[in-house]
Parts: C-alpha cells; sequence; structure tokens
C-alpha cells in the first residue's frame, strides 16, 4: 500500500464516514497543527483490491533536541481512533506505520487509539494505560440533564449564578486574547507546564469559531473575565478541549457555572454526547470532578513502539515530571509565556 495525499478525493469520503466523532481528523485541524508547528506529514492508507480505501492513519514526524525523532498519531490530540473497514487493512496500516518508524530511525512511534483489541494483541506495541476520558450521555432536553446532576454540583452553580457571575459565548476574535490571558496563567502558575502560544488559539478560532465547530465560553463578574472554557464539536461530540480562570475567583464557582452551561448548550444543540477531555488516572482530584457530574470514565490507551516514551507516557508522580512543573511555576509569565511557545510544538 502506499501513501497518498489527505486532500485525495478518494481518501476525504472515507475519513468523514469512519470519524465522524473525532474532531482530530477534521482536514482544518491536521492543517493547523502541521503548518503551525512545522512537522512532517505521513498520511498512511490502505486500499482493496479494487482500489478503494479501507484504511487511514495520519502520523506527524516530531523532531526534538532532547528527545530525538518520533512519530505521532496525532499530536496535540487525545484520541485518534485507527480507521480501518476490516482486520486486513487494520494489520496493513500498523505494519506501514511500524516499517516507517524503523526507516526514520525513530525513537518511538506512538498510536493515540485508545480502545482497539486488535492492537492490544499486537506483541510488537507496548499499551500505556496512563490515561482516562470521561463521557456524559446528553439528551434534548436540558432541565433532565439538571435533574440528573448530584445536588452539591447544582448548590455550586446556583451559587455562581447569585454571587453575580455570568457566561456569554464569544462572538468576537479579540475575546480569544481575553481567554489566552488565563489559559496562560492557569498552565503556567498552576500546573507548572509551557502553554501554547497565543497564535494557536486564534488560528483555533479563526479555523472553527465560524461554523460553530469552537465554542469560547467566558464566565464575567462584575464586567472582568474571570474564567473560559472552550468547546469542540465533531459529528454528535461536544467536547471539552481548554479551561482556565482567575485564581482569585474560584470562590465564585464560575468553572461550575461553564461547565453547565456548556452541557446545557450541548442539549440544546442536539449533541449526544458530552466528552469532559482526558484525565491522568493518578489526577484523583480532577477524577473526583467529573465523576460529580455524572461522567462515565472509559479507558484511553496509547500503543507504542518500540518503547513506551515521551510526554504522554510520563507519570504525573515520576520525578522527571514534578521536576518540570516544580521549576516551570517559578518562571516569571513575561519570560514562561514566549518560552512555552516556543517549545510547546516539542510537546504534542
Amino acid at each position: 500500500m502506499t501513501q497518498v495525499s489527505l486532500v485525495n478525493s478518494n481518501l476525504s469520503p472515507f475519513i468523514e464516514r469512519q470519524a465522524k466523532d473525532s474532531f482530530y481528523y477534521n482536514q482544518a485541524w491536521l492543517e493547523l497543527i502541521t503548518q503551525l508547528y512545522g512537522y512532517s506529514w505521513i498520511p498512511l492508507s490502505a486500499t482493496n483490491t479494487s482500489g478503494q480505501v479501507t484504511g487511514f492513519l495520519p502520523l506527524c514526524a516530531m523532531q526534538s533536541p532532547l528527545t530525538g525523532r518520533r512519530l505521532v498519531s496525532l499530536p496535540f490530540s487525545d484520541l485518534c481512533p485507527l480507521l480501518a473497514a476490516d482486520e486486513d487493512s487494520a494489520h496493513d496500516l500498523i505494519d506501514q506505520a511500524i516499517r516507517t518508524a524503523q526507516q526514520q530511525r525513530a525513537r518511538y512511534l506512538e498510536l493515540r487509539t485508545g480502545i482497539n483489541e486488535l492492537l492490544s494483541k499486537r506483541s510488537e506495541l507496548i499499551e500505556g494505560n496512563l490515561y482516562v476520558r470521561w463521557l456524559i450521555p446528553l439528551c434534548a432536553d436540558p432541565d433532565k440533564a439538571w435533574s440528573d446532576l448530584r445536588k452539591p454540583i447544582q448548590r455550586q452553580i446556583k451559587k455562581s449564578q447569585k454571587l453575580g457571575v455570568q457566561v456569554r459565548i464569544a462572538q468576537q476574535r479579540i475575546d480569544v486574547a481575553h481567554y489566552y490571558r488565563l489559559h496562560l496563567q492557569t498552565r503556567c502558575k498552576k500546573h507548572g507546564m509551557p502553554a501554547q502560544p497565543q497564535r494557536y488559539f486564534f488560528e483555533l478560532w479563526d479555523a472553527f469559531a465560524k461554523s460553530g465547530t469552537m465554542q469560547l465560553l467566558l464566565a464575567e463578574y462584575k464586567g472582568s473575565v474571570i474564567a473560559g472554557m472552550i468547546l469542540l464539536a465533531s459529528g454528535t461530540t461536544l467536547r471539552y478541549a481548554y479551561g482556565a480562570s482567575d485564581e482569585r475567583y474560584l470562590k465564585l464557582a464560575p468553572n461550575d457555572l461553564l461547565m453547565w452551561t456548556s452541557i446545557e448548550l450541548g442539549c440544546t444543540l442536539g449533541y449526544q454526547t458530552f466528552d469532559m477531555g482526558r484525565t491522568a488516572c493518578e489526577n484523583e482530584g480532577l477524577m473526583e470532578f467529573k465523576r460529580r457530574w455524572g461522567a462515565i470514565k472509559e479507558p484511553l490507551p496509547y500503543y507504542y513502539y518500540p518503547q513506551m516514551a515521551g510526554l504522554a507516557s510520563t507519570s504525573e508522580t515520576s520525578w522527571k515530571f514534578r521536576l518540570l512543573t516544580s521549576a516551570w511555576k517559578r518562571l516569571p509569565l513575561q519570560v514562561a509565556g514566549p518560552l512555552g511557545g516556543y517549545l510547546y510544538k516539542y510537546l504534542g
């Protein structure tokens, strides 16, 4: 089987059929991450004897001065299912990916496919189980969704509303800058991690806001933006992608109000699932937060060849992770912002 261009007319319909609920196979998303971060693009495909496309696996080649060369499907994408019409096509794609990793002398190959019985049986691959995802089934009636919430969650939402927090859906590009100010603060000072460059969020807006595929929700208090949340939609799924808040206002519960507004929006717009995103299994605090919303936990395994490596495979309790986060929290934002924007392409 041969590598083909992503824009190949035979390939695009197959992707649309197989990955209708996966935002990360959106053509605009693939273009955004490859062009913004300068990754080499390696689209693998499988075909049958009639020449029809029966499988697709996109890889990005990433070169880091610290970790060397690696192949990832896909950077900054939590879940990229293996797209295959049958087992033969799936095996063909995996074989191609392993050969490509060998030919390019990649330190490792990382497939972020989630649950996949076929991959779990491949002896060459190493299964990593550091993450889970949390899903909330949605119904058409927001009142029903409200009644399904636990009482403590309802109280927090009512408290936020009573104290005067208001949520609005961003309509202008300038609102991205308001969100980014909070995002930079949250990533660097709270989590101790480099933040995406501001340009990334503006390009996300430019690519997806007009169609409604991206929604930016902002929580305001007395005229100031105190929290924000970015949602990404695909097929029947609405996904929580990014969130940030000003810690000085957490007592007003803006994040609870934002989350409820997102769920309510999902019901109103007819989505069937609200995806609360990837969570490290060792982050019990965040796990419990999502559990309280009635979300259902689902395994999110990643698969590696020939070794399990990279940031996505690093335990949050490891000394390497703790050292990184501790050091990053100490950096002034005027340093952490530009430096993180430069380094971020190596972290995907």
